[in-house]
């Protein structure tokens, strides 16, 4: 396993090492631990990801996974779970078995809804070997499978039976032990850092649509517009507005995508009041204006009802 990388040179990876997939419109990916960690010699240097959350279930094998700064070994079954913005890195034994769930946390977070406590449940790291033949090892790599086979199929009712194993599984490993660790104690500039910028998308998910002013976004977290701008620059290349507009960039290519809304309708719901500059700032950020970008051709598999 690599030794640990300064903050300033840590990747900042979408999926892994691919950037910019339009995946995220789903905000779930699957895939099994060999078809990535078998192209880099079974070793995924250490990074972070800016928007997205994973689970590993290994059901054969061993890995040997850095996370918070902590290097562990785990024999199958085994299950680690990496919030956003967390450096992590794995080293897997070759032909190591099982998958590895990449959720989107705005995906997952309109998924928890009301389920009080859950959410902040799941912000600290969990990496723990499963007791063979217990009912939670045995049910996390039941839904594993679930969601392998559905992920792959056109099975009625597939976003259904998706949505339903990932709140499960979300459920699950929230009874797991967190790792105690600085930064999920808020330890150092490290880990405040990691605590201001989670916040921070916490605020962004809740307000995005009326358009907040990064004011009115950083007052929660106690910081300054200038401290919330140099966060967002060190840690995730980028400034706090354009983690905004991002934000709602998603939102707008997800309703290009899954719905038949026209693109006024669109721009209403995203607090644009001006049609047209729902368009300008859509074609800012892609080249494209929205009905352009709507009647692409992609390849993104699209979640079916």
């Amino acid at each position: 396993m690599p030794r640990t990388q300064p903050a300033s040179s840590l990747p900042l990876y979408a999926l892994y090492g691919e950037l910019g997939r339009d995946a995220a419109l789903d905000g779930l990916h699957m895939e099994s631990i060999a078809d990535r960690s078998r192209l880099h010699n079974w070793e995924i240097r250490p990074h972070r990801h800016a928007t997205l959350l994973q689970l590993l279930l290994i059901e054969a094998g061993l890995a040997r996974v850095q996370i918070d700064g902590q290097l562990l070994e785990l024999h199958a079954p085994a299950v680690v779970w990496v919030p956003m913005l967390v450096v992590h890195g794995f080293a897997f034994l070759p032909e190591t078995q099982g998958h590895v769930v990449t959720l989107d946390q705005a995906r997952l977070r309109s998924l928890l809804g009301a389920s009080r406590g859950l959410w902040e449940g799941l912000a600290a790291s969990r990496a723990a070997a499963l007791e063979p033949g217990s009912p939670q090892g045995e049910s996390l790599l039941a839904i594993g499978r679930t969601l392998c086979d559905d992920y792959a199929s056109s099975s009625p009712w597939r976003a259904q039976v998706l949505d339903g194993a990932v709140l499960m599984a979300a459920a699950l490993v929230a009874r797991l032990p967190p790792l105690v660790t600085d930064a999920t104690e808020g330890g150092g500039p490290e880990g405040r850092a990691m605590q201001h910028l989670a916040r921070y998308r916490e605020q962004v998910e809740r307000h995005y649509r009326s358009h907040p002013t990064l004011d009115t976004l950083a007052a929660p977290l106690g910081i300054t517009t200038t401290q919330l701008n140099r966060l967002c620059r060190q840690h995730l290349n980028c400034s706090a507005l354009d983690v905004l507009h991002q934000r709602l960039l998603l939102e707008a290519k997800r309703e290009l995508g899954y719905t038949t809304l026209q693109v006024r309708q669109i721009a209403d719901g995203l607090g644009f009041a001006d049609p047209a500059y729902f368009t300008r700032f859509f074609l800012r950020l892609t080249g494209l204006a929205p009905s352009a970008w709507r009647a692409q051709p992609r390849a993104v598999a699209r979640l079916r009802s």
